[in-house]
């Protein structure tokens, strides 16, 4: 059952209510995660697909691992993985969701940004980012106010000039990793980003991520906002929320805390059981 709302209208209630089945879709999918055990261009393997497999091998049905435990760990193993993955996803598409509520954008696709990259075959390939603030385009005058102010208080204490056109966010639920490759390319997209007249920010939902990232990314002209409740909205994402977008987004995930733990809590549970 969703939180309830005191002096809430119907219409907010009705806002909440689409929020949360945005960010729990993808993450639902989860419960329908099969470990592929070595067929890559399959859909997975159930559990009579796995002791059948697992059955026929003379080695691992001696030592005994063509259990129904065996493949539970395979499938929590993989759906681990897979649970990141979608909480991301989710992630992304509700960032762009009040961003399009917010702003009043006549198109939805102006809350999208893409560029294309030439590849070293010679080709080329669309590159996407999560999230964008067309300065020109939101209609909320005072959203648009706050937004431009923010952004030059950032530029400034970055110590770069302020683009023209606004502010692209590369979304994210948390930033465990310290993998170079995805920090090369996350600056690459930041250069093209100011080539192109917008500041790139990385929102990342989760507090956990590594300091040195955080340096990393400043010292590159990025703005970075982070899971933390504090009230600078030029490190919290959630003080960036309130203050600067005009939404709630730490009441909205604490008014429905029960909710949203009952639903992760199902799909974990789906996961690590055997069938």
């Amino acid at each position: 059952m969703l939180a309830s709302r005191k002096n809430s209208t119907l219409s907010e209630i009705k806002v909440e209510e689409q929020y949360l089945e945005i960010f729990l879709e993808p993450i639902r999918k989860c419960m329908d995660y099969k470990p592929k055990l070595g067929n890559a261009s399959g859909s997975g393997v159930d559990l009579q697909g796995f002791q059948e497999l697992y059955g026929a091998d003379p080695f691992y049905a001696w030592i005994g691992l063509n259990s129904d435990l065996m493949y539970a760990a395979h499938k929590a193993a993989g759906g681990m993985t897979s649970i990141y993955r979608q909480i991301g996803i989710g992630c992304e598409r509700l960032f762009r969701k009040i961003i399009i509520d917010m702003t009043g954008y006549t198109d939805p696709k102006l809350a999208e940004w893409s560029y294309t990259a030439q590849t070293r075959a010679g080709g080329s390939k669309k590159l996407s980012l999560d999230g964008r603030l067309e300065l020109t385009e939101i209609a909320n005058n005072e959203l648009r106010d706050r937004v431009d102010n923010w952004l030059r208080k950032y530029c400034d204490e970055l110590g770069v000039d302020h683009p023209k056109n606004g502010v692209v966010f590369e979304v994210r639920q948390g930033y465990k990793s310290k993998d170079s490759k995805r920090q090369n390319g996350d600056i690459d997209n930041a250069t093209v980003a100011w080539s192109k007249g917008y500041f790139p920010v990385f929102a990342i939902f989760s507090s956990q991520i590594d300091r040195d990232i955080v340096l990393r990314y400043r010292n590159s002209s990025c703005g970075i906002l982070v899971g933390q409740v504090n009230d600078n909205p030029n490190i919290s994402l959630f003080a960036f929320f309130d203050q600067i977008l005009g939404f709630d987004l730490a009441g909205f995930f604490e008014r429905n805390s029960d909710y949203l733990k009952g639903e992760i809590e199902n799909v974990l549970e789906h996961l690590l059981s055997a069938e």
